[in-house]
């Protein structure tokens, strides 16, 4: 019976031969970036985990956040920040404004770039909204070439 096993699970490939399959993006020099609020705990599979806000967030400490930079440049200027928190309607209007913003950041985020082809890249925010906040504008507009 063991061996019947062994045969079995030589038709499968090992999980280390497999894992390239799961790994997203890097093939052919496309950008792996992701977003995730500074909040939750940081994890091995981060990579490089950059804050993009202006501001430090409230309650977390610098052990805590475990970053490897933080880019207080690409982050929204503070008049447009505090501009779309007044209504948060004005969503389309602010990524246009943020775009416009970044293009003034073109080196930062050419580096950035290159740093996502070589490894995962994960931009932290502190936004409750997990779907509309600067950070997701931000990996858009790094994801294309």
């Amino acid at each position: 019976m063991p061996a019947r096993r062994a045969k079995t699970a030589r038709a499968y490939s090992s999980p280390a031969c497999s894992a390239h399959e799961l790994e997203p993006a890097r093939r052919a020099g496309r950008a792996d970036i992701q977003t995730k609020r500074i909040y939750e705990p940081p994890d091995p599979a981060d990579g490089y985990r950059a804050l993009v806000d202006r501001l430090w967030p409230r309650g977390i400490t610098r052990p805590r956040a475990a970053l490897d930079n933080w880019l207080i440049d690409i982050a929204p200027s503070t008049e447009l920040r505090k501009w779309f928190h007044q209504d948060p309607r004005r969503w389309t209007q602010f990524v246009r404004r943020y775009r416009a913003e970044l293009r003034a950041q073109a080196p930062m985020l050419e580096a950035l770039r290159q740093r996502a082809r070589q490894q995962r890249v994960t931009l932290l925010y502190a936004a409750r909204d997990p779907r509309r906040n600067h950070a997701l504008v931000l990996r858009e507009v790094l994801r294309k070439t």
